[in-house]
């Protein structure tokens, strides 16, 4: 085990710092997205228990209730809030629930209809003063122009083919819907992306939001035809870097369970810090 993977611990604190994070990234995105497309009237945020219930339109990834558990416990009546408000919209409520968070909301929700659907695994890295190198074969570079297609085609081309390792996703986004939650996402949340080159040819792609001392690194993609290369362990070091030297104290990525997101991660030094339980419920 490395130094990093055996330092790193994962307290409520720090669960909780995390979620906040991820709400405000994810909130962030679909108030992009209500900007972009005003005439996207369904679109809402409400906040909840420190947390934020989030619908961007149809089917998109981006219609969760992230971050409840770690500034109080909902109430019922706020439950029903927030099951009213998806099944005006017909969508059902999706619970992404940190393991560390209050344990009586697991119990609340099953007791409210909820099932079980998947889990995903929150990974950190405590960031101190080191480099991770990139590999010479693999060529990084930053994308930050005002113009993403290409960085967008990269990466939903890479999301539409799922590594076939590990877990099998849960989840299947149509391209449109996708590409235009991951556009809302990098012009939400200060996103620096970044594109990985083979022989000059463009094979992946990658995000990374800072926040509060906090990188997130996101939006990892490799085409299929350069997969197992080093293309995601090239971006995975390149955002490494990028946050050491913006002074970041902890870098953190969600993976797949058994995936080789998650195994490309623990390699450079990740380490487990905690579970999110994926929770539905069906629009009555």
């Amino acid at each position: 085990m490395s130094e990093n993977a055996a330092a790193l611990f994962c307290d409520i604190g720090m669960a909780g710092r995390i979620e906040r994070m991820e709400t405000e990234a994810i909130a962030g995105g679909v108030r992009a997205g209500l900007h972009r497309a005003p005439s996207t009237a369904s679109g809402f945020t409400v906040e909840i228990a420190g947390g934020a219930a989030c619908f961007a339109g149809p089917n998109s990834p981006l219609n969760k209730v992230v971050g409840v558990g770690f500034a109080g416990t909902p109430s019922t009546a706020q439950w029903e809030a927030v099951e009213q408000a998806y099944a005006e919209v017909g969508a059902p409520v999706q619970v992404e629930l940190a393991h560390l968070a209050e344990p009586r909301i697991g119990a609340e929700l099953t007791a409210r209809g909820y099932r079980l659907t998947s889990f995903e695994n929150v990974l950190g890295l405590r960031l101190r003063d080191r480099t991770w190198p990139v590999a010479q074969s693999i060529e990084v570079r930053r994308d930050d122009g005002d113009d993403l297609d290409d960085w967008l085609d990269i990466v939903v081309d890479g999301f539409a083919h799922p590594d076939d390792e590990g877990l099998p996703a849960t989840e299947d986004f149509p391209r449109d819907i996708l590409a235009a939650a991951v556009r809302d996402l990098a012009a939400a949340n200060n996103t620096h992306r970044y594109l990985a080159y083979r022989a000059g040819t463009p094979a992946g792609g990658a995000s990374l939001r800072m926040t509060a001392g906090i990188a997130a690194l996101a939006g990892a993609a490799t085409l299929p035809e350069h997969r197992r290369q080093g293309v995601q362990t090239a971006l995975l070091a390149t955002r490494l870097n990028t946050a050491t030297a913006a002074d970041c104290d902890l870098a953190v990525v969600t993976t797949q369970p058994g995936s080789a997101s998650q195994h490309n991660s623990q390699t450079q030094g990740f380490t487990l810090l905690y579970t999110r339980a994926v929770l539905v419920k069906d629009p009555a």
